[in-house]
This record gives C-alpha cells, structure tokens and sequence, in this order.
C-alpha cells in the first residue's frame, strides 16, 4: 500500500511546483485551448516567479500531495485578503486548484486534497468553501457536486487571449 501524504510547499520546491502545475494544466485544457494562448498562460501564470510570488502571498498556501515521498498533485488555498475578488461569500476560504497528474489521476488523491482544504477551513473558521471551475469540466464539476458545492455564478477565466468561462461554485 502507498504512502500518502499531504506536505506543504516551500521555497525550494518551486522547480517541482512549476513542473506539476504545467504538467497539469495543460492535461486539463489542452485539448480546448490554442497552442499559443496555451504556451502564453503556461509561461506567465506558472512561471517560477509567478508561483514564488503567490507562496509569498499572506493567505495563500499551497500542499503537495505525495506518493511514496514523490509529489503526485497539489493544492492551492486563499483565506482573507488573498481570496480572489470573485468569491461572494464573506470569511471563505477558497480552494483554488486541485491538480492531480495523470499518472495519479482516479486514485483518490483529489479527495485527499479536498479533505485538507476542509480542515483547513475549519482550523481557520471559515464556514464556506468557494471555488471556480471551467465550464466544461465534468469531472471537476462532478467531483465538487458530490461534495455538496452548488453554482452561485460564473466568470471569465482567460487563458492567453481566449475567455473561457468559470461556474462560481460554494459549499458550507
């Protein structure tokens, strides 16, 4: 049986971060993205200065997920002033991603992530959990409507010049 472990990330692991977060992204909207909004957004919104930046963001934190010692996901949280200015809900927390590579992907990994955003919550006594998710993403949507998250509205998520669209999902 594997080692699973929930970890948090560190300066020294922004290589790693930037590594699964590219891997993950792209596994995820590839298929509906341009190759140069992809190559774009990649670019800005994983580089390694970007991703060091949000680490340092008072609120904001990120987790791996670890099998076996080897990260395998991760997670991304907001509370207080790091939430981003979509979420309705006063005192949430947000979970911003969950991203699992697709070596690891349907072995429950996601659900082990969700658990640490929810104690999380609770250790920081925030009774609601905000989130968005692309529009097109069923398994996502799927996997936050099993766990009791309902729309309460929709944004734009651009992705180089391409404005896809997000439900705005809570849960209490």
């Amino acid at each position: 049986m594997s080692n699973i472990q929930i970890v948090p990330v560190t300066d020294q692991d922004i290589p790693t971060l930037v590594h699964i977060a590219r891997v993950t992204f792209a596994d995820t909207f590839d298929a509906n993205t341009a190759p140069a909004d992809m190559q774009e957004f990649l670019d800005t919104a994983y580089a390694p200065e970007q991703l060091t930046k949000e680490l340092h963001t008072p609120g904001t934190t990120f987790w791996f997920v670890t099998v076996d010692g080897t990260p395998a996901g991760y997670l991304k949280l907001n509370i207080d002033q790091a939430v981003t200015a979509d979420v309705k809900a006063d005192n949430a927390l947000e979970l911003e991603r969950i991203y699992i590579l697709p070596d690891h992907k349907r072995q429950g990994l996601g659900g082990k992530l969700y658990a640490h955003a929810l104690a999380m919550a609770k250790k920081f006594h925030k009774p609601t959990i905000a989130l968005g998710v692309w529009e097109h993403n069923e398994p996502a949507k799927s996997f936050y409507m099993k766990r009791g998250f309902h729309k309460v509205g929709e944004h734009a998520f651009v992705v180089g010049d391409d404005p896809q669209h997000d439900w705005l999902m809570e849960a209490r």
